[in-house]
């Protein structure tokens, strides 16, 4: 068996795949991200998330497992017993895992489950971020502009490239995971990386007047946050905001890799930069993700890989559709670990090693809740007992609180064809060949008919494929003396 590769991930929070020199975006400022992917890696410009916030998705691509079967569906259901998760089984398999406190995934209330996870945790010193307020005039729009922004960030990606360069001193491959805060709202950043951005470059945002047939969601994020009257150069600013807070996390990115290429670790390494969703940034009037909305914005994320340098790769961008549980069952490939339970994901090598070679023909996405499956906190509730008006979330939580708003949706995509079910029948199609930034919802034109029937059949295929998963050990069926016997020891 070949040396096992070290592991390194590196996973910015709500970072959309468009915000990327190499994606096509004239206004970006990502050098090292963009050289990356020109001399080692590939760029995945098709990667779709599973659910499009934070706590679901990892959940899935940490997993392998869609949102659907292990019902980690909402931002307050974390991860109680990670037996099953990639650094459990990575860690059962020989790799020392290290990772900073800030992951989303597990359940930091349950006591030891971070001790299935990691055998080293970079805790902050400080709080996860502080800084200034946002616009008074405009509480819910998460604007602030220019200021100094405090998050861990920098602190846990110093943290990282000290252990980096100590790796030589381990004798165990060393599995990696950094978690950036950055470029979550709120929008703010420092004036150096703002000047990076050329304004002048930055594309145009979708406006609410030209959409037609959005989500009730979307409206009810608009009817909250009020931001009809935020001025159109402080949309263009958040947006320069947005970018700038990139080109930070490609800074840090550079930082990791150097420290990797100064330990004399860089070969020996399979490097994974993904992001968990998306952001509006602007787009449809409105900030930041909201979590049974499906528009690429939110759901089309970035993935880069370079494996080792042992293994081939075909370096640039690659079109093939992939969904991030392949990322699961990619970094699993390399580090040579059989999964120890059931899961959807397809490893990636094929197409890291051929950039023509197709990976799948849908990807799926899905979000929402129930209108039963009220959380048991401020999240999903109305008036006095529910969110405070001080909060930045105000107007999320509340639109999250309206069950018809937030009620279950799944989406399905071709690569040209976009088709979101919802329960209550309020669905969505989109050609994105024509309508790329999905302003128009064509669900009634009669041209489309036979393409939505597709797609339906194609979905139902899928659940039925994907709704479960069997445990691998067989139980007794019967009571015996000796089973007695066991039990009572």
């Amino acid at each position: 068996m070949n040396k096992k590769p070290n592991i390194i991930i590196i996973n910015p929070d709500e970072m959309r795949w468009d915000t990327m020199g190499h994606m096509g975006n004239p206004a970006a400022s990502t050098p090292r991200l963009d050289q990356f992917v020109s001399e080692e890696a590939v760029s995945f410009d098709h990667a779709y998330c599973q659910n499009p916030v934070c706590v679901p998705s990892r959940c899935s691509f940490f997993t392998g497992l869609y949102p659907h079967v292990h019902g980690y569906r909402t931002m307050h259901y974390l991860m109680h017993d990670g037996k099953d998760t990639l650094f459990a089984e990575l860690r059962k398999n020989g790799y020392n895992v290290w990772m900073n406190a800030r992951n989303d995934f597990i359940a930091a209330n349950v006591p030891g489950e971070f001790g299935k996870q990691f055998d080293e945790l970079q805790i902050p010193k400080g709080p996860y971020m502080k800084g200034p307020k946002v616009m008074e005039e405009f509480p819910y729009s998460h604007y602030i502009g220019v200021a100094d922004k405090v998050t861990t960030d920098m602190e846990d990606t110093i943290a990282a490239c000290e252990r980096i360069k100590k790796q030589k001193e381990y004798d165990k491959p060393l599995c990696m995971f950094i978690g950036w805060l950055n470029p979550h709202v709120p929008y703010v950043t420092d004036q150096e990386h703002y000047n990076r951005i050329d304004p002048d470059k930055i594309v145009e945002r979708v406006h609410p007047e030209e959409t037609e047939g959005k989500s009730e969601m979307i409206q009810k994020l608009r009817e909250f946050a009020d931001l009809d009257n935020f001025p159109e150069e402080k949309w263009k600013d958040m947006q320069r905001v947005y970018l700038a807070q990139c080109a930070y996390i490609d800074d840090m990115f550079g930082m990791i890799i150097d420290a990797l290429k100064e330990a004399g670790i860089y070969d020996d390494s399979a490097i994974f930069f993904l992001s968990d969703h998306g952001d509006f940034a602007g787009d449809f009037g409105l900030p930041e993700k909201a979590q049974n909305s499906f528009e690429d914005i939110l759901t089309r994320v970035p993935l880069l890989v370079k494996p080792p340098k042992t293994e081939t790769v075909d370096t640039g961008i690659t079109s093939a559709l992939t969904e991030l549980v392949d990322f699961y069952a990619t970094v699993m490939d390399y580090a040579q670990v059989a999964p120890e339970h059931d899961q959807f994901g397809k490893s990636l090598r094929p197409v890291i090693e051929n950039r023509n070679t197709p990976n799948r023909q849908y990807v799926f996405c899905e979000g929402g809740r129930r209108a039963c499956e009220k959380q048991a906190d401020e999240y999903h509730k109305y008036g006095e007992a529910g969110p405070k008006k001080s909060s930045d979330y105000w107007a999320k939580m509340n639109a999250e609180a309206d069950d018809s708003a937030h009620e279950k949706g799944t989406m399905i995509f071709d690569g040209k064809y976009k088709y979101v079910m919802r329960l209550s029948g309020k669905d969505e199609f989109y050609n994105l060949e024509e309508d790329p930034r999905e302003k128009i919802n064509r669900i009634h034109e009669e041209k489309y008919q036979n393409d939505i029937l597709r797609l339906k059949m194609e979905m139902l295929h899928w659940y039925q494929e994907t709704c479960d998963v069997v445990q691998r050990e067989y139980d007794a069926r019967f009571i015996t003396q000796e089973s007695i016997r066991k039990e009572e020891k």
